[in-house]
């Protein structure tokens, strides 16, 4: 196999250089309207959503219908695009529910549709012609053909596999100028082709390939003696089952992060730079969009890439992150997450201002009023906010020493920094 060179793509100075073709959007998770918000906030382009038991996230990261309004007005005053998912694989049976979510989606379009089976995207062309579909990683594009294929059935923009290595993307684009090209480079594997998985279905009778998967991937599992060697590799472990605590994880999967690549990818033309997470918190997708937005911008200018970049994906992180497939030599895995002493939490959210110096917050980690804060502003800024700077609140004026998760509180403080949506974590 002929082999890239993509280790310019990562900031060694000697190869950064401003970028003069159109950059890459970035495209976010929007699991409900505060994730949306939070993607909206940390500098997304794009977010990408849906609705109804055909996206794919039906079972916990979906909005209302009666919902879509609002956030369609939300990313239209923000200058976003927003893609609605309807990427299930439908059966017969599932066709009528098709055709009637597609067309509640008349009422209140998107800029965009992402689907992967060919027959909801012939629907799609008939009810919504004038909105542009994109091809789902669902659809396990893997070759330039397939690209092809798809251009030639109407849609504007393919995902690429997550199987695919530096070589094989970079002769798809290549090989395929004409066409929009995406490209997952954060978040969650899958060790199945591209989601395409029937553990689910299996075990929980829920099926992966219409949205209620229940990830039996990440289960604990217990070995009962499965370690393996292979005929013609005597002696060594193929596959072992490497137990924790009684329990191991055998089939999940590393997250991806491309963090390194995303000037090389810029380059290359790439389209859409995708951040998975729909079914992750609102503080996740702060933290990972912080740090691509910003990647995104240093590779337009040629700037290098803040030291906080790996700490802050390492904290948003609760498995390995990996480059996957992506390199073909060389460890794959880049960092791991941190233990809980060196994790600093998301404690709270700011939802509105309340006076000159007061906000409600929403709490999502217990908070002690002895703790060093800092905000997290867009720009991966995270300015202080010592203990001799803040107080809270109860929502009723009493004055509280520590706050809990799942609460709203009253944050008092004169931190110049703090706006309605930004993140407060632990120092």
């Amino acid at each position: 196999m002929n082999k890239i060179n993509t280790e310019s793509s990562s900031d060694n100075p000697k190869s950064m250089r401003p970028i003069d073709s159109e950059m890459p959007e970035l495209l976010c998770p929007a699991g409900n309207m505060e994730k949306l918000s939070a993607a909206v906030t940390y500098g997304a382009d794009a977010v990408y959503l849906g609705a109804g038991d055909l996206n794919l996230r039906s079972a916990g990261a979906g909005f209302q219908w009666e919902e879509l309004p609002e956030a369609f007005a939300l990313t239209k005053a923000n200058n976003v695009e927003a893609y609605f998912c309807i990427n299930a694989y439908p059966r017969e049976r599932d066709l009528d529910l098709a055709k009637a979510d597609l067309e509640k989606l008349a009422a209140c379009p998107p800029d965009g549709i992402i689907a992967a089976d060919p027959g909801v995207i012939r629907i799609a062309k008939q009810i919504l012609p004038g909105i542009p579909v994109h091809i789902s990683t669902q659809a396990n594009t893997g070759n330039s053909e397939s690209a092809k294929f798809w251009k030639e059935f109407g849609a504007s923009r393919v995902n690429l596999a997550r199987e695919l290595s530096a070589t094989d993307v970079a002769d798809i684009a290549k090989k395929c100028p004409e066409i929009e090209l995406e490209m997952f480079v954060h978040g969650a594997m899958c060790m199945a082709i591209s989601g395409r998985c029937f553990l689910s279905s299996w075990l929980n009778n829920r099926s992966a390939n219409m949205g209620r998967c229940t990830h039996p991937c990440r289960f604990e599992y217990k070995a009962t003696g499965l370690r393996v060697e292979e005929k013609t590799r005597p002696g060594t472990d193929v596959w072992e089952a490497l137990e924790h605590e009684g329990q191991t994880e055998i089939f999940a999967a590393e997250d991806l992060c491309l963090i390194q690549y995303v000037r090389w990818l810029s380059r290359l033309g790439i389209a859409s730079l995708k951040i998975e997470g729909r079914t992750k918190s609102s503080s996740y997708i702060a933290q990972v969009a912080d740090v691509y937005r910003v990647a995104i911008d240093a590779a337009k200018t040629g700037e290098p890439l803040p030291d906080s970049t790996m700490f802050e994906l390492r904290n948003a992180a609760t498995r390995p992150l990996s480059t996957a497939f992506f390199k073909t030599s060389g460890p794959s895995t880049i960092a791991q997450p941190p233990t809980a002493e060196g994790r600093k939490p998301i404690v709270a959210r700011i939802l509105e201002k309340r006076g000159d110096d007061s906000w409600l917050v929403s709490v999502k980690s217990r908070w002690e009023l002895e703790r060093n804060t800092e905000v997290l502003v867009p720009g991966l800024q995270r300015p202080a906010m010592t203990t001799d700077t803040y107080s809270f609140e109860t929502i009723h004026g009493d004055s509280k020493d520590v706050i809990h998760s799942g609460t709203q509180a009253v944050l008092r403080t004169d931190q110049p920094d703090i706006k309605v949506g930004y993140f407060i974590r632990r120092a």
